[in-house]
């Protein structure tokens, strides 16, 4: 081979290049990236191609390693939010003890029955698949719509677990290096790392928020690589005071600075996103590329036993028992009996245990490797592929076409917000200003803080399931472009797209165009609106239909202290028995229909003479207090 191939930079460069290109290609392909990753690593390792040979790189690729999942493990506590932890608490804190230890040990059982090796490397087995971990676990929480108890508990014991599973393997292979330490001894230098890390971490995660509070600290455009600066520090000061205790400080400093309200989080978590993928693309690669075919073809019919009694009974045994007198239903807990991918930390824990393993002249090393390799490669594809339809079957997949989520904590959209609420319809609102989503949440509704742009943010609103989205904004460009994101996410939720008449950069036909409908009767005056409502020179009235008649545009009044055209009523919703109806040009007005309508409180009399003229007559007051009971 040509010496510039032997270049330990050659063989990162390809597997970065190889890495990115594979998870490109299973997200067109919707299946999981760590299948293709998977296959990229054998097909380029030493088995086939030759391409990659990560024996090349020595003791760079545990340092790379060390790096990586620190840096997935911070991304995965980003995610993590508090009060959904705490709604689920009971389940997942089971799931993080009392399911660990039945994991480690059918495990070890499990290997030690189908393959018979020894008790140890057993143990190490064991320890080694308590894991799950959140970088396979996040690509299939995007492609299954679960409803909301499930996935908090898959992704909280995603997160959580990895450190406490990658900690007490660490536990185990010092046990079995140094037979002298009792098991007793063992148990408490595991929760000695936890607690210390969490320690650490918990501090670490402060002092980050803290400096993430005072904008002026950091400057700006540097946040993103100075807060990863600190993370990789953490993980290192952490280790170094405590070895191996790194992994856990990084996890709950992630879940500190992520719940932490910030504008630069929304950077931060996309930031941190991109680089984790290209990290986990590059490291499954060259990991896998470092095990050998006839590695796994030599584990037999005992690996496949192993693997089959890990997935069908270890498992659901580690459910069924670890979230008992949970609120987690029968068909809930089916579905996490059955998801249980393993991810990167088993695999870079597996692959420095055979280093280990074999420096200290123990077999079973490569074995190991091999067989954490094999439930990797098994539990991603068969339960990856088929989580889709076993939630439907169950009935696990969260509700389609229910609720509105509206773009915009703007007075005028929360007036919208208002109608939907009150018939009992499941309201969410969107926005990237603190001062409105705290006004949002003084009024008591759901709010989701941030860029309402960004596909996190999306998944976290649920945009994709809703019966009903709105923009809402007093810019014509955002609302289009959460129009857009929102059809490209889901092509039944019905789609409005509010425009102000004070611009012209979006049209209607270009609202038309995206499958989306234009909101009320035609482009508006938004900000006026909204200041109105601020200023309480707009009022909401109800009117009801005694003749419906063909649809006329508003009268328009020339305002001399505004130097502008500002329609005189803006009409908000019909409701129609127990449905709101957003108000379009193309909706059809039916008798006895309610209308819900924005007054210009100074043109009241002008605007009551338009509605008149229409065939609405005004609601009688026991008519407008009778809101519907539901949506």
């Amino acid at each position: 081979m040509h010496e510039g191939f032997s270049n330990p930079a050659f063989h990162l460069a390809i597997a970065l290049a190889v890495g990115m290109v594979a998870q490109s290609l299973a997200r067109h392909l919707k299946i999981p990236g760590i299948v293709l990753l998977l296959g990229a690593g054998v097909l380029l390792g030493p088995d086939v191609l030759g391409i990659i040979r990560p024996t090349i790189l020595g003791g760079t690729l545990q340092m790379l390693v060390g790096f990586a999942v620190a840096v997935i493990l911070f991304e995965g506590g980003l995610n993590l939010r508090a009060a959904r932890l705490r709604r689920e608490a009971r389940s997942i804190r089971q799931l993080v003890t009392v399911g660990a230890a039945i994991t480690a040990v059918g495990g070890a059982v499990a290997a030690r029955f189908f393959l018979e090796w020894s008790w140890e490397l057993s143990a190490l087995f064991g320890a080694l698949v308590i894991v799950t971990g959140p970088t396979v676990i996040g690509p299939i929480l995007k492609r299954v719509r679960l409803k909301r108890s499930v996935a908090t508990v898959l992704e909280a014991e995603g997160v959580l677990i990895d450190p406490i599973g990658a900690i007490a393997a660490v536990v185990v292979l010092e046990i079995v290096l140094h037979p002298s330490e009792t098991l007793v001894a063992g148990g408490a230098d595991l929760l000695l790392r936890l607690g210390i890390g969490a320690l650490i971490g918990a501090a670490g995660g402060a002092l980050i928020a803290g400096l993430l509070r005072f904008e002026k600290i950091v400057p700006e455009g540097l946040e993103n690589v100075f807060i990863l600066s600190l993370v990789l520090a953490l993980f290192q000061v952490s280790n170094a005071l405590l070895p191996e205790s790194g992994i856990m400080a990084v996890t709950i400093a992630g879940l500190v600075v992520g719940n932490f309200e910030a504008r630069q989080l929304d950077d931060l978590r996309e930031f941190k996103e991109q680089l984790t993928v290209m990290l986990i693309g590059m490291l499954f690669v060259l990991l896998a590329a470092d095990v050998r075919i006839e590695q796994i073809r030599a584990l037999g019919t005992g690996g496949i036993w192993t693997v089959i009694a890990l997935l069908l009974v270890v498992r659901p045994l580690n459910i069924w028992l670890g979230t008992a007198g949970s609120g987690l239903s029968a068909a809930d807990k089916t579905f996490l009996s059955w998801m249980a991918p393993r991810g990167i930390v088993a695999a870079a824990v597996s692959s420095l245990f055979a280093q280990e393993l074999d420096s200290a002249g123990i077999p079973g090393g490569a074995e190991l490797r091999a067989l954490v390799f094999l439930v990797i490669a098994t539990t991603v594809l068969v339960q990856g592929l088929t989580g889709g339809a076993l939630a439907r079957w169950l009935g696990v997949r969260r509700p389609s076409n229910t609720g509105i989520a509206i773009l915009g904590a703007n007075p005028l959209a929360l007036e919208v917000a208002e109608l939907y609420r009150g018939a009992g319809v499941d309201t969410l609102v969107l926005d990237s200003n603190p001062g409105a989503c705290q006004i949002a949440e003084e009024r008591d509704f759901r709010v989701v803080f941030g860029n309402a742009l960004e596909p996190r943010l999306l998944a976290r609103a649920e945009v994709d399931s809703r019966a009903e989205c709105v923009a809402l904004t007093s810019n014509d460009e955002v609302n289009l472009l959460f129009s857009r994101r929102v059809r490209e996410l889901s092509k039944s939720t019905v789609v409005f797209t509010a425009l102000s008449r004070s611009r012209a950069n979006v049209t209607e036909a270009m609202v038309e165009n995206l499958g989306a409908r234009v909101l009320w009767d035609g482009p508006h005056y938004l900000s006026s609106w909204m200041g109105r409502i601020e200023r309480d020179l707009a009022v909401v009235e109800s009117w009801r239909c005694e003749t419906p008649r063909p649809s006329e545009k508003p009268p328009e009044i020339e305002t001399t202290e505004e130097r502008e055209r500002t329609r005189i009523l803006l009409p908000l919703a019909v409701v129609r028995g127990e449905r709101v109806l957003l108000y379009s040009a193309d909706l059809s007005v039916k008798p006895d229909d309610r209308l819900h309508v924005l007054v210009h409180a100074e043109k009241r009399q002008l605007a009551h003479a338009w509605l008149e003229q229409q065939g609405w007559r005004p609601a009688p007051p026991a008519e407008v207090d009778d809101a519907p009971a539901q949506g």
